[in-house]
């Protein structure tokens, strides 16, 4: 019941974003690289309708401030994720719909819109991507990994920003990426497309559901110093499992 609820209205809430795309956008500023625009609050308003109508009892939390409190259930919602990339007309974004069951990640769905690609799991349950069975990759060392992550919004004015880790990293892995969705990012964990990802100043509505796809497809999360991760922590490592200690070992202070 829960899950299929989710995955309709992903696919709505993807409709909106395809929708979007072809006419003017329109955005405000939530800081100097941090944007809001029209079509997230649109594809939120439509989320936040559908689940209070359906679930009325349950928490929400939402990335556009569309929250309420509720019961043992929450739902954390990110509109669209990777706001920046879709003003900008680069096709690299989603919907992001994650169900906390007293605090802990309980089923996620990650929409791309564009590649129609729907990912989605549930505890014990498995993960899944339009149906098709996903598991994280085998690759054994990080220097013939793949990796990804991102920066923080206040990056300039942050010490902590993540470009002294970044620096490091990279000369220790295959190569990095930085795609600006993070809901992907931990999708694509799950499905075998990167080996790993880090990153600091993470909100529960980016990664929420990505915990579930890639716990799910075998993989491995913790915080920075390896201990236990929740959706409130702000730093995350998500890996293969195979590859987690050798990357924890680089982001130790």
């Amino acid at each position: 019941m829960l899950l299929p609820f989710a995955i309709e209205l992903a696919y709505r809430a993807g409709e909106i974003l395809r929708a979007g795309l072809q006419q003017a956008r329109h955005t405000e500023s939530k800081g100097p690289t941090d944007l809001v625009s029209d079509i997230d609050k649109a594809s939120e308003a439509m989320l936040v309708a559908a689940i209070r109508q359906r679930f009325p009892s349950h928490s929400i939390v939402a990335e556009e401030g569309s929250n309420t409190e509720g019961d043992h259930y929450t739902w954390v919602i990110d509109p669209l994720d990777g706001t920046l990339n879709y003003v900008h007309g680069f096709p690299c974004f989603s919907v992001s719909i994650g169900l906390l069951l007293d605090g802990v990640p309980y089923l996620g769905v990650v929409y791309d819109p564009l590649r129609d690609e729907l990912f989605s799991a549930e505890r014990g349950q498995g993960a899944f991507c339009n149906q098709q069975p996903l598991r994280v990759s085998t690759t054994p060392s990080l220097i013939q990994s793949l990796l990804t992550t991102g920066f923080p919004y206040e990056r300039a004015s942050l010490a902590d920003n993540n470009l002294k880790e970044f620096s490091r990293i990279l000369m220790h892995a295959q190569d990095v990426r930085r795609p600006g969705s993070a809901a992907l990012d931990m999708a694509y964990v799950a499905a075998g497309r990167f080996d790993g990802y880090w990153e600091l100043g993470t909100k529960a509505w980016d990664l929420a559901a990505g915990a579930v796809l890639v716990t799910e497809a075998g993989g491995q999360i913790t915080g920075w110093q390896g201990e236990a991760w929740n959706p409130f922590q702000g730093r995350i490592v998500a890996t293969n499992g195979q590859i987690h200690a050798e990357l924890l070992q680089l982001l130790k202070p």
